[in-house]
């Protein structure tokens, strides 16, 4: 139908209406509910030309029905009676039909109840099928995605190819097998990652480029990281999350589809709680790898002293259930002492692996290696053995030094670098020290006399033995742990000397300098004439400071110079009376300023001591005191 609209022009359009489809309404049912509501509709229409063929044979039986009463009525022995039994025992026709016509109606309103139930039936069931078949591939999909998270994480052991490991392939790759300055502790870390040794984990602690990571990677190489896992450690709890996992090749249920139809997602949960995760997954490939193999997995955490204190305690417990199963082999690498005095406290399968400088002959080999490698060039024994009196066996400065042109030039350099360092965080600040830095002054004070102790005690040592050298590069001075608190008055700021590599603390808990060059920079600031003088200022400033918020202090003004007080006391009333006695200029107070000047002077020279002058002046010193002690030992050989 086309309905028509007219204006007031005249102008008539023709608009023809959208039908919308019955299936369009809902296409996901399997019935159309229009379909049944037609139905019924269209049936309680009724047809007029039907009804009038109905009502047609409805008369036509009423006449037929009329003349076989009257024909029975006629032949009949009783017509009164026969009419009484019509009328009685014998219902009209209309009635009939009406009951007949109920019955049809009736059966089929049945009819169509029925069809609907079975249509909603079979709608149901397709329902129920439909959600049998979702669920069971969910349930399917949830077990082959569990089974694959072990999967990928049993094959990140099978070679694990970290950027550590690759960087230190390349640097040994172009160096000869010879030339390869081994360890003395290569040994027990190979055993350690060939599964030779285990049921324990590993601390493995030393100073900042003694060669501990390089030591473990070159293990790792030599089983060509099979069934090894590197972590390079972080301050960061979320950043250590994202590497653990990375390593192990977990992706902490983050590519679950099933966390769509979840209220929260995995990334909302605590970075610790992930880890947890991780490692619960790790122990089921490790109880899968125990009937397959006996060799126990390898996970090495490097710069593991920045990892988070909270996050520390949970690798300690893993570690722990994983070293006493036998499976897995955990292995700690830190610079700093705190790490050792944090597990130690839970520590039973604990083992520490202490790392130090190494000895002449390995020295030499890392100063020729090193030397080969960036210049093509070989060293004498000569020359090793002096650049080894100077700066002392640590491979990182060696491979420092060997990589320079000069390499005297580059170990002086070396020594005036780490005597700055230690001014710029330690400088002392004398007498004009302003009270808003008390705290600086007093870390700054701390170092300073834990330093002097441990230059008093080289130079003791040098008194009684007989070697020119002030420094001895194999042992040098150290202080137990306890003493050196004691020294410095404070217990608290050790560990951040350690960490600020000033300081270090051993194994077994002594303190001596970070290295041999900072000995060497110790040496060269105790030697300077002011050094105590400024020290002692130092320490009386800071308890000034500390006075004033503890006492108070009368002040007469009327005091002149060299003057004095004279108080007596009056017996009878008991009160004191103070008198001012004013004086000459006594000669102790000009001794007094004159000190006043020269300290003056000294202060600004203390300052002005790492000036290029007096630089060159402690590079000469040095150089004759190795030339002397070479001598000594000619002189002694040929003596022999």
């Amino acid at each position: 139908m086309i309905p028509e609209i007219r204006f007031r022009g005249g102008m008539v359009i023709q608009r023809q209406f959208h039908q919308t489809l019955k299936v369009s309404l809902n296409p996901l049912l399997p019935i159309d509910p229009t379909e049944i509501i037609t139905e019924i509709e269209r049936d309680d229409k009724k047809d007029p030309k039907k009804e009038e063929v109905t009502k047609v044979k409805g008369r036509i039986k009423s006449i037929h029905i009329q003349k076989r009463t009257t024909t029975d009525g006629t032949k009949g022995n009783k017509g009164k009676s026969g009419n009484n039994g019509n009328e009685n025992g014998s219902e009209s026709p209309n009635d009939n039909e009406n009951d007949r016509k109920e019955k049809e109606k009736r059966r089929k309103n049945f009819d169509k109840i029925t069809n609907v139930l079975f249509k909603c039936t079979e709608a149901g069931l397709i329902t129920l099928a439909s959600l049998g078949v979702l669920v069971l591939g969910g349930i399917l999909y949830h077990k082959i995605y569990k089974q694959n998270v072990l999967w990928k994480m049993d094959s990140s052991f099978e070679k694990n190819e970290s950027l550590i490991l690759l960087k230190h392939q390349d640097s040994v790759s172009n160096l000869d097998k010879d030339l390869w300055a081994e360890r003395s502790n290569q040994e027990l870390i190979d055993s350690i990652i060939n599964g030779r040794i285990k049921g324990k984990y590993y601390l493995l602690l030393g100073e900042k480029g003694t060669g501990k990571t390089s030591t473990v990677m070159e293990g790792i190489n030599r089983v060509q990281g099979k069934d090894c896992v590197i972590i390079d450690c972080s301050s960061d709890v979320e950043l250590m999350r994202l590497r653990i996992g990375n390593a192990l090749n977990f992706e902490f249920f983050e590519d679950y589809i099933g966390s769509l139809f979840s209220m929260k997602g995995p990334r909302e949960s605590v970075p610790i709680l992930d880890v947890e995760r991780a490692f619960m997954k790790l122990e089921k490939v490790l109880i899968d790898r125990r009937n397959k193999t006996n060799k126990p997995l390898i996970m090495v955490f490097n710069n593991s002293h920045l990892i988070d204190s909270s996050l520390v305690e949970l690798l300690q417990q893993k570690a722990e259930n994983f070293s006493s199963s036998g499976m897995m082999t955990v292995m700690f690498i830190s610079d700093d002492y705190w790490l050792f005095e944090k597990m130690k406290s839970f520590a039973t399968r604990l083992q520490v692996i202490n790392f130090e400088d190494t000895k002449l002959d390995q020295a030499s080999k890392i100063l020729k290696c090193s030397r080969i490698k960036n210049f093509k060039k070989s060293l004498t024994d000569e020359e090793c053995a002096t650049v080894y009196n100077l700066i002392g066996g640590r491979p990182q400065h060696l491979f420092h030094v060997a990589s320079q042109k000069d390499m005297i030039l580059a170990a002086q350099q070396l020594i005036d670098n780490e005597k700055l360092w230690f001014l710029n965080n330690c400088a002392l600040l004398g007498a004009d020290m302003d009270d808003d830095v008390m705290e600086s002054g007093k870390f700054a004070t701390s170092a300073m006399l834990l330093m002097r102790e441990l230059v008093e005690m080289d130079r003791k040592r040098k008194e009684n033995s007989q070697s020119d050298d002030i420094i001895d590069v194999v042992n040098l001075p150290q202080l137990p742990l306890w003493r050196a608190r004691q020294v410095m008055t404070r217990p608290d700021y050790i560990e951040k000397y350690d960490k600020m590599n000033i300081f270090t603390i051993g194994t077994d808990s002594n303190v001596r300098a970070d290295s041999v060059p900072m000995m060497r920079a110790f040496h060269e600031i105790a030697s300077h004439s002011d050094f105590d003088s400024t020290l002692r200022e130092t320490i009386d400033r800071i308890s000034e400071i500390e006075s004033l918020g503890r006492t108070r202090e009368i002040v007469f003004k009327d005091l002149t110079h060299g003057g004095r007080f004279k108080i007596q006391e009056n017996g009878d009333k008991c009160t004191k009376i103070i008198t001012v006695e004013e004086n000459e200029e006594s000669e102790e107070s000009k001794i007094e300023t004159e000190s006043n000047n020269s300290k003056t002077e000294d202060i600004s020279h203390f300052n002005d001591y790492h000036h290029e002058g007096e630089r060159k002046k402690w590079w000469k010193r040095r150089l004759e005191a190795y030339s002397h002690s070479s001598k000594g030992d000619d002189s002694k050989g040929a003596e022999s």
